[in-house]
């Protein structure tokens, strides 16, 4: 049940990256982050005032909110910088790559996660597991030849090293993930609401210094409805995620590789409504990373 879980937070990212990439086109990357933050916290938040008005009825549906302790917030505040700190990078990149570059690096992660997986939770993968992981690396590095032709660097463009970092840091909030949920047992909708909210104070204190006091920055935002589906949406994929992950034979490796399915939305969709480049060249390591999600799933 919880690989069909992790098909469905696929589903939701693939779509959400798609509005994302509308919504950083030409704006500012921190108020829109800010955007869609805010929006995904206001759809978790009308669940957590329901809990309150009808809290038998909360209870008896599955979004029933916790009380925490200092301490268990604390843990969601240290989820909130690293994710935080993931985005802001990832939303830099996005707005200066093409989003069928930038998705299938991004693709890499189940690679950290893989490593983690192994070293903190002695979670063991077989042969094909290990070809799997290993072919979808060797079709990321395909795609930065086909980057060249788009005048994209990879040894030299910030933005790719940007893109690189936010990965390595999504990948370190998937493994910790797997902690809040099975250790500590937060349930999903407890976990999003309060990481929803202490990471939109986290991009306040950044706007305060790098948006707010210039005009000019913020009459050239423009605000757009992909901002609100962006946050709506990851909202509906964290949901399905957290729900798979609630699974005791859950395993972080293969969810992390399960969620790269997004990849077809946003390479094959992507590539046709933002008219990108170079397309047929991609389906080449596309495939391969496909073929590498496949070994992972299939292999137990």
């Amino acid at each position: 049940m919880w690989m069909y879980l992790g098909l469905l937070a696929a589903l939701f990212l693939g779509l959400h990256n798609l509005c994302k990439k509308h919504a950083v086109q030409g704006n500012e990357v921190f108020p829109v982050l800010l955007g869609t933050v805010s929006s995904g916290f206001l759809f978790v938040g009308t669940f957590y005032m329901l809990s309150f008005i009808y809290p038998e009825y909360a209870l008896a549906h599955g979004y029933h909110f916790q009380e925490l302790s200092w301490q268990l917030h604390g843990f969601i505040f240290i989820k909130s910088i690293i994710m935080a700190s993931s985005w802001v990078l990832a939303y830099q990149a996005l707005k200066h790559l093409p989003i069928t570059i930038v998705t299938p690096i991004r693709s890499a992660g189940p690679f950290f996660t893989f490593i983690g997986a192994i070293v903190i939770y002695k979670e063991s993968p077989n042969p094909y597991q290990w070809i799997g992981f290993f072919l979808i690396i060797f079709s990321v590095l395909l795609y930065s030849k086909i980057g060249k032709k788009e005048g994209i660097n990879f040894k030299s463009n910030k933005w790719i090293f940007a893109i690189i970092g936010a990965t390595f840091l999504g990948a370190s909030s998937g493994l910790y993930d797997k902690y809040l949920i099975q250790t500590l047992h937060l349930n999903p909708q407890t976990l999003q609401f309060w990481f929803c909210l202490y990471t939109i104070l986290i991009l306040l204190v950044i706007l305060s210094i790098t948006w707010f006091p210039y005009s000019k920055k913020r009459k050239a935002f423009k605000f757009r409805w992909s901002i609100v589906a962006v946050g709506v949406l990851l909202q509906a994929a964290d949901y399905f995620y957290f729900k798979a992950l609630q699974d005791p034979d859950a395993l972080i490796m293969l969810l992390s590789a399960i969620k790269r399915s997004q990849i077809i939305i946003a390479v094959v969709i992507g590539g046709l409504v933002f008219k990108e480049q170079n397309k047929r060249q991609k389906l080449i390591p596309l495939a391969g990373i496909m073929l590498g999600v496949f070994l992972i799933l299939y292999s137990n």
